[in-house]
């Protein structure tokens, strides 16, 4: 019986948001005042590196598109074949951290569309879903519930969160990531969705048409990051080990150069179809990702 190690929570933009003045013209002033570089500390313990296998399991109903959105994400973090900047060129600042280059290769995948522990998940059935990609050496599996689908603390103080867990075989790493779409997109597919608080500027077109997958695809990239320099909780990361800041959620509200609270920043603007994205994917797909931290720089690092 798997068991929880550490439990990370990946913060809403509530908190980004809630703490705002209101004025925007104020937020560019706060922007312009000189920073304290930031710092995420290692703590010594063991990292996931070299070729990482991702097995993914798929809790209630999503779409062959849907699917293939998220599946074209992953298999585009190790690709070289998109133009820059691309999602493997987000994906390489995990090299910098120790352990080096990190390769991601998609495993198995189970669908689990008939909702077999419900609607309404605990933290602890989560863990039972992990389960059922089974568990590999260096590996990470992942959970993704549907739109349907509501977790204990989903948009209240989470929007994604990894962790890890030990059975017979030992230490193993998951991740989870739910679609906000009808339940909270204003925190967890904000800058796709006007936010709940803060400027109420125009939302940013989804780069795949679609808000909640969008949305999951910043969550995934926020929680795959923090999983693999931070999986046991003894890596990568700053402030309380039971709520760390950690290499990209560090960085949280950050897309683009120029970005303050409630501004992701400039991003690339399709021309046809007026979607933002500042990453380019395999099959043609676009992305738009956050930030993230660069340790040999100590700064949130954006692509453009």
């Amino acid at each position: 019986m798997a068991s929880i190690s550490h439990l990370i929570i990946f913060t809403s933009l509530l908190a980004l948001f809630s703490s705002l003045v209101p004025a925007v013209a104020t937020a560019r002033q706060l922007a312009l005042v000189q920073e304290q570089p930031l710092v995420l500390k290692y703590h010594n313990g063991p990292l996931l590196k070299g070729n990482i296998t991702v097995n993914i399991v798929w809790y209630g109903k999503f779409s062959p598109a849907q699917r293939s959105i998220i599946v074209d994400f992953l298999h585009s973090l190790n690709s070289m074949k998109p133009p820059a900047p691309s999602v493997s060129t987000w994906w390489r600042t995990t090299g910098k951290f120790r352990g080096g280059p990190r390769t991601v290769v998609v495993g198995k995948q189970v669908l689990e569309e008939k909702y077999s522990l419900g609607k309404l998940l605990k933290t602890p059935q989560i863990v039972t879903l992990v389960s059922k990609a089974g568990h590999g050496k260096n590996s990470i599996n992942l959970v993704l519930t549907s739109a349907d689908v509501a977790i204990d603390g989903f948009c209240m103080s989470k929007c994604g969160t990894h962790g890890s867990g030990q059975d017979k075989v030992g230490k193993f790493a998951y991740a989870w990531v739910g679609n906000a779409a009808t339940q909270c997109p204003g925190q967890c597919a904000w800058p796709f969705h006007q936010p709940i608080y803060g400027p109420q500027g125009p939302p940013l077109v989804a780069p795949n048409g679609n808000v909640g997958i969008d949305g999951m695809i910043l969550n995934l990239a926020t929680v795959l990051a923090g999983t693999v320099t931070n999986p046991f909780n003894n890596g990568y990361f700053q402030g309380p080990a039971n709520a760390p800041l950690e290499a990209v959620s560090a960085c949280t509200g950050i897309f683009g150069k120029g970005a303050y609270p409630g501004y992701p920043g400039e991003v690339l603007v399709d021309k046809t179809t007026g979607a933002s994205y500042n990453a380019f994917g395999i099959n043609g797909r676009k992305y738009l990702l956050p930030a993230m931290w660069d340790p040999t720089t100590s700064t949130c690092k954006t692509l453009v």
